[in-house]
């Protein structure tokens, strides 16, 4: 397991990278599909590194208990090589209620993670839905628990939602998110 620290050249402001990802719903998913949220998380995430394994819970209750909240996972990493990875495995979570997000994709070909200059798992992006599309608001942590084993004191990302969606300024600073490199293919 390779530990790195979120890096995204993206920027506050900037315009979602374009996408066209399969989810586990049998739909074609692209940032227009979330046009009627307030805000979106977009979270690269995968089913087998113990950092977004522990960060499952935080990201399941987002879903569920933020009004104006999508929350979108999506995973790039090898399946071929990390079979746990895998479009069927992904599809079995959601179907037991494991995985609760909004929509869960994936990016078999990686090109998503690259555009969005994702590095690590969980890697989370809070996009703010304006007029002219999803705008990044906020690309940081999810909490303030720094390992898989540690008890969060601090919900960050929930608090950045809720600020976007209020229209009101961000309240916590960004810190990089920590994870398990993204398994790329050779």
């Amino acid at each position: 397991m390779t530990l790195v620290g979120s890096s995204s050249t993206l920027t506050p402001g900037e315009q979602v990278p374009s996408f066209e990802l399969p989810g586990v719903d049998d739909r074609t998913h692209s940032p227009d599909t979330y046009s009627d949220a307030k805000a979106v998380l977009i979270v690269f995430t995968c089913n087998h590194c113990p950092y977004a394994e522990a960060k499952l819970d935080a990201l399941n209750t987002l879903a569920t208990s933020v009004e104006g909240l999508t929350v979108v996972g999506i995973n790039p990493n090898d399946a071929e090589a990390y079979p746990e990875d895998s479009f069927e495995r992904m599809r079995e979570r959601v179907d037991t209620g494991e995985v609760r997000f909004d929509a869960y994709l994936r990016d078999a070909t990686q090109e998503t993670a690259r555009a969005f200059d994702a590095v690590c798992t969980p890697d989370p992006f809070l996009f703010q839905v304006t007029q002219d599309g999803l705008k990044l608001a906020f690309h940081s942590r999810i909490d303030d628990a720094v390992s898989p084993d540690a008890t969060p004191e601090r919900f960050e990302m929930r608090e950045a939602a809720e600020a976007v969606i209020a229209g009101e300024p961000i309240p916590v600073d960004a810190t990089p998110s920590r994870g398990c490199s993204i398994k790329w293919i050779d």
